[in-house]
């Protein structure tokens, strides 16, 4: 089944050159099943890139998903249109009456402020308790992850001398998880943060499953069974090209930053970068959403119930 998002969204068009399954809004309510209703708390500034990046992901799984793009109410956005945000994107007020099966919560340039100094926190806080009561299955991602490990787990966020920038090589720690089905042994990820969590802190917590780690850059990905929790510290979801851009303007601007780690073939930045990781974002998200079909419940207002 494709994926339902609304006909003039950007990515609607990019999605569908791309040969995704895109799904009309009348084809939509024709059919007589429930789609999965996926929430995307977006925090990136370039909203449009970041909603295409994952609507990208989850339409290629071959059931129905209905995507909502949520954002901030409290924070103004700089880098998207006001004409974009009312047209396709709800604020967390707008949609907190209501219950997901899935929800998505990006990462934001903002991680080299402690957690209480970004200006949002307060509603951020809000909505991840608000996640453990009417979503289903949580995903946080990059920032987002470790925003919710911090206040769901006390898990800090340490420093670094210098930006984890490229693309890693990362182990399977968990070849039985439902999450990682399929996955190789070790495979490349794109590593873009000024910040980490470390092992010790996560091995220290019998309710955290550290799933994917890299030797250089740290933890990657954890599994919370619990509360139906995943937290990706790294951006999976990256275009082919979207290190390149960082690199780019860190370039242009005179900021110093190292070429990406093993991105651009022979380390040129002259040459075209290659995607080694495509195929795991596919297979991540696909086992996401297989995870959450398969556990939900089918009437939207059980989700939650019996959860503190």
């Amino acid at each position: 089944m494709p994926i339902k998002i609304p006909d003039q969204l950007p990515a609607h068009d990019i999605l569908v050159r791309e040969g995704v399954q895109v799904m009309d809004e009348r084809t939509a309510l024709r059919q007589d099943i429930r789609p999965l209703q996926i929430g995307l708390l977006n925090l990136m500034p370039n909203k449009i890139r970041t909603e295409t990046q994952f609507a990208r992901l989850i339409g290629a799984s071959p059931l129905q998903v209905e995507l909502t793009l949520v954002r901030i109410g409290s924070h103004a956005a700089k880098n998207t249109s006001e004409e974009h945000l009312i047209a396709f994107y709800q604020t967390w007020e707008e949609v907190k009456q209501r219950k997901f099966d899935g929800f998505i919560v990006t990462g934001a340039p903002v991680e080299k402020l402690d957690f209480e100094e970004v200006n949002y926190w307060d509603e951020l806080t809000q909505i991840f308790d608000w996640t453990t009561t009417n979503v289903h299955s949580s995903f946080f991602i990059c920032w987002g992850a470790m925003a919710a490990a911090w206040h769901f787990h006390r898990i800090p966020k340490y420093q670094l001398d210098k930006k984890a920038f490229g693309v890693f090589r990362h182990k399977n720690h968990a070849p039985a998880s439902p999450y990682l089905t399929g996955f190789s042994d070790d495979f490349a990820i794109p590593v873009s943060r000024w910040t980490e969590v470390r092992s010790q802190d996560i091995r220290a917590n019998p309710e955290l499953e550290l799933l994917m780690e890299s030797e250089v850059t740290g933890p990657c990905m954890l599994a919370e069974q619990r509360a139906n929790r995943l937290y990706m510290f790294n951006h999976i979801e990256y275009d082919s090209t979207s290190l390149k851009e960082e690199y780019d303007r860190d370039v242009a601007t005179g900021v110093p930053i190292d070429v990406p780690h093993e991105y651009y073939p022979d380390d040129d930045p002259a040459r075209p970068p290659l995607n080694r990781w495509r195929s795991h974002a596919h297979l991540l998200f696909g086992n996401w959403i297989n995870q959450v079909y398969q556990t939900t419940t089918y009437d939207l207002n059980e989700i939650g119930k019996g959860r503190s």
